[in-house]
């Protein structure tokens, strides 16, 4: 295996990329304790207990006696209590304070065995509210303090004292800038976690929307021309033998009613295949200047009356629409379950809007098809759908002489008319 020659002392990384890449380490050594946070902190009490075994000299106090069993046993426990500081905060603390004051006073006090009171406090500002920590930090510090002072034989402000309970306040700092900085990222998780789900339900109810759309447009188109076919068919069955010239003509009709779907399905699928490109193709809308061409549609199989009032002006497109579909829905379901009854369309153009009434007489029971299939009431509430989505009202129902009678208003003001 081909090995790299050492880096010789003159190309040596400088000292700025020798601190990113320490920076680096520490980070990544961060991520991993998070990750495995019991472990990380039993290596950390580990560590802390064999370096409370060495004999080094605590900073302006005597020189220490030779290692003991107490030594070690005291060590033992305050070190062992750090392994459940996430868990128990402020029992912990206890403990060690405890631990580290018996040392004191008993001259068994060794290494850094005191800084696990630092730690420890440090714990508890992580994990509990400022006014908890500052109370249970300053508690421990005095306690400490008092046992220092009792040992050494030295006043509060002795320089030992003074760093002693230096570590004290800043280990109760450094976990309340902690804690406040993982209560604020929590907060903006949260945000992002709302503003995502936010987004997320948006996207359903815009999906939702589309669905319902095209479905919408689907039964409109194909089931209109469905039941034009239907019943030219079953004209052209009845003269078939009897005015053989009747049933080409209605034969001719099912024939243009059926090029007429195709075309209707190959203008919807174009409409979803289009992209926002501009300059893209787009397809006439339905729109009530067609309004002739459907109502000779359905003429040709029933007699269909429709009558106009009012003076006749240029609608907005999505009023245009609603009031296309809502009157071919309404010849739709005569044909469906009216077959052969006196249809009368009526439309009626105000300052305020347009007001669209349908009719049929009924159906004579002695006439009616015993094979059909009652209807699944989605005309109905199409149409009815059209209509609020524009602003307008919709109410469809047994007329009170025999038949059934749809009336649709739709607001368009003269003012806002496109």
């Amino acid at each position: 295996m081909r090995r790299d020659p050492p880096v010789p002392p003159s190309v040596r990384l400088p000292a700025g990329c020798r601190t990113l890449t320490v920076m680096g380490r520490f980070a990544r050594w961060r991520l991993v304790a998070r990750a495995h946070p019991t472990i990380s902190d039993v290596l950390l009490a580990g560590a802390l207990f064999v370096f409370s075994l060495l004999p080094v000299d605590p900073p302006g106090g005597p020189s220490r006696a030779p290692l003991t069993g107490g030594a070690v046993l005291i060590a033992l426990v305050g070190c062992a209590a750090l392994t459940l500081r996430r868990r128990r905060p402020l029992p912990v603390l206890a403990v060690v304070t405890s631990a580290v004051v018996t040392a004191l006073l008993t001259d068994q006090a060794r290494g850094p065995f005191v800084i696990s009171v630092a730690i420890a406090a440090y714990t508890v500002a992580t994990l509990t509210d400022r006014r908890t920590a500052a109370l249970a930090g300053g508690v421990s510090a005095l306690v400490v303090g008092l046992a220092a002072t009792a040992t050494l034989g030295v006043a509060w402000l002795d320089p030992a004292v003074v760093v002693l309970l230096l570590w004290f306040g800043v280990a109760v700092a450094a976990g309340d800038a902690v804690r406040s900085r993982r209560a604020y990222v929590a907060v903006l998780e949260e945000r992002a976690r709302r503003a995502e789900q936010t987004r997320e339900e948006e996207a359903r109810r815009r999906v939702a929307e589309e669905r319902l759309r095209i479905a919408r447009e689907l039964h409109d188109v194909v089931a209109h021309h469905i039941a034009l076919i239907s019943v030219q068919a079953g004209v052209a069955g009845h003269l078939l033998r009897d005015q053989p010239d009747a049933a080409e003509e209605a034969l001719g009709h099912v024939r243009a009613a059926s090029r007429t779907v195709l075309d209707e399905l190959a203008t919807l699928l174009g409409v979803l295949r289009q992209t926002d490109e501009p300059g893209g193709e787009t397809e006439p809308v339905p729109s009530l200047n067609r309004l002739d061409a459907l109502v000779e549609g359905f003429a040709a199989g029933q007699p269909v009356r429709w009558t106009l009032a009012g003076q006749p002006r240029p609608l907005p497109s999505a009023v245009d629409v609603a009031a296309y579909r809502i009157i071919q829905e309404s010849l739709t379901n005569a044909h469906k379950h009216a077959p052969g009854a006196r249809v009368a369309v009526r439309l009626r153009y105000d300052p305020e809007g347009v007001t669209i009434e349908v009719r049929d007489d009924g159906t004579d029971p002695a006439s009616a098809d015993p094979g059909a299939t009652p209807g699944s009431g989605l005309g109905l509430i199409g149409m009815r759908e059209r209509a609020e989505t524009v602003g307008g009202t919709f109410t469809a129902g047994p007329r009170p002489d025999g038949g059934f009678a749809v009336r649709a208003v739709l607001p368009a003001p003269e003012e806002v008319a496109e």
